[in-house]
């Protein structure tokens, strides 16, 4: 992720100056995980409520401080409040969930998550993550399709860095699990399921 977030920051660097072409490059680099993370929030709506969330973006981007890590990460802030904003219009909240004591401390490394996630489409892998609770599949959204850190995730969903480590670890374990289930068929275990079908 260094050279990626040197290039996104160069960018948004660029972009904060005026630079149409800087802001075409951090939206190419931000978007496809932006939009995954959205799509397992709100599901179909994800294209409207992205846009909403780059106006939002291009509108405040001269008051962002930071570099490529940190614009990923306000970007996904911005992108959450847009969907949970959206959530509210249509009268349906996610329901939030408590995480047990004695959490246990996500391993090093991203070795359950691409093993999980490079073998399904797009598509496949959101249905999966859909199918998790919903603070297990905000995580592991942000931590892999949005690629946030533990800590950019925890300030992103407001909670503590040890949570969303938690949450993300229970979450790439459950897809693992889900996974091996569907078999080599591809078919995925139930209906598709969004965030925003738990009330």
């Amino acid at each position: 992720m260094g050279a990626y977030d040197a290039e996104l920051g160069a960018a948004v660097e660029r972009a904060q100056q005026g630079d149409d072409e800087g802001f075409a490059i951090a939206y190419r680099l931000v978007q496809p995980g932006l939009i995954g993370y959205v799509r397992g929030l709100v599901g179909d709506d994800a294209e409207d409520v992205a846009s909403e969330a780059w106006l939002e973006i291009a509108r405040d981007l001269g008051r962002f401080r930071g570099d490529g890590a940190g614009f990923r990460g306000w970007t996904a802030t911005i992108a959450r409040h847009r969907a949970l904003d959206h959530l509210r219009r249509q009268k349906r909240r996610p329901r939030t969930s408590l995480l047990e004591v004695g959490m246990l401390e996500m391993p090093g490394g991203h070795d359950t998550a691409a093993a999980v996630l490079e073998k399904l489409s797009t598509e496949q892998a959101l249905e999966l993550i859909g199918s998790l609770p919903r603070d297990q599949a905000e995580a592991v959204l942000l931590r892999v399709v949005v690629g946030l850190d533990g800590p950019a995730s925890a300030r992103v969903l407001g909670k503590r860095p040890g949570a969303v480590r938690t949450a993300a670890y229970r979450g790439l374990k459950g897809l693992a699990g889900n996974f091996a289930r569907a078999g080599a068929s591809g078919v995925t275990p139930g209906a598709q399921r969004t965030l925003k079908d738990e009330t």
